[in-house]
């Protein structure tokens, strides 16, 4: 059932992209079967820069296979398209999950020698291990069209590996800091800043100018403050506001003078 499927794709694919004559042509030929074993060319697809540890389809990441032709043929045959499915791994009740570009190329292949193309495609599926079969519509020299399988195995789907240097994941880095930060600083604020003495403010530095003026009126308006202040001193006895003038010790006058 899965041949059949792979089959009837190719042919589809090529009777789309080639156009109405070959269209015709293949109804003139329905009544032959064709089958791959009948043309002696092989062909072999490899993953160089995904068979590492196992065939790995990136999402979003195109994946490129080498496919090498093989034509054993004593005339030439050309390689007009390559294309492909992915499918589930059910046995005989595998479907088809993903159809894949079918690419054209139109390359010959002398009789005896070999030749590689190369095939590259992207998908976009959930994770997940999937059957990838890959085949090739090859005309011999008569113009009639053959189908060859390229590849038949299993592949894992994964999603791109993720970096710290991604601006994506740097944004995020960055949005979460400063939600962070915006909640350590409401938190203090609300909870811990009221549970410390407050400092007071220091004043606002005075201006030398406003300084001199203000020091100017205060030594003018001294002399009033004097004046209002002023007492009668008529009531007061003599003897208390005349202070009597210090006397003469005799005894240090001689002492001075013996001296």
């Amino acid at each position: 059932m899965a041949r059949f499927g792979l089959l009837s794709l190719a042919l589809f694919s090529v009777q789309a992209l080639i156009g109405g004559s070959l269209a015709a042509d293949s109804a003139e030929k329905q009544e032959q079967p064709v089958e791959a074993s009948q043309l002696a060319v092989t062909a072999q697809a490899s993953f160089p820069a995904s068979e590492i540890f196992g065939v790995k389809l990136i999402n979003g990441h195109p994946t490129q296979a080498l496919v090498t032709f093989t034509n054993e043929e004593s005339s030439p045959v050309t390689v007009n398209f390559i294309t492909g499915v992915l499918s589930t791994l059910d046995g005989e009740n595998s479907q088809i999950l993903r159809n894949l570009t079918a690419t054209r190329y139109g390359v010959e292949i002398p009789a005896g020698q070999s030749e590689s193309v190369s095939y590259s495609f992207a998908n976009e599926m959930h994770p997940q291990d999937v059957r990838l079969s890959l085949v090739s519509v090859i005309a011999d020299a008569e113009s009639r069209f053959y189908t060859v399988s390229a590849y038949n195995g299993t592949v894992s789907v994964v999603e791109p590996e993720t970096s710290i240097f991604d601006p994506q994941i740097i944004f995020l880095y960055f949005f979460l800091l400063a939600c962070f930060g915006g909640v350590s600083y409401f938190f203090y604020t609300v909870w811990v800043a009221p549970y410390f003495p407050q400092k007071r403010k220091a004043g606002k530095p005075v201006d030398k100018k406003s300084a001199a003026a203000a020091k100017k009126a205060e030594e003018e308006a001294a002399p009033a403050v004097t004046s209002a202040t002023a007492y009668n001193a008529d009531w007061i006895p003599a003897h208390h506001i005349n202070r009597p003038e210090a006397r003469k010790v005799k005894g240090q006058g001689r002492s001075r003078s013996r001296a």
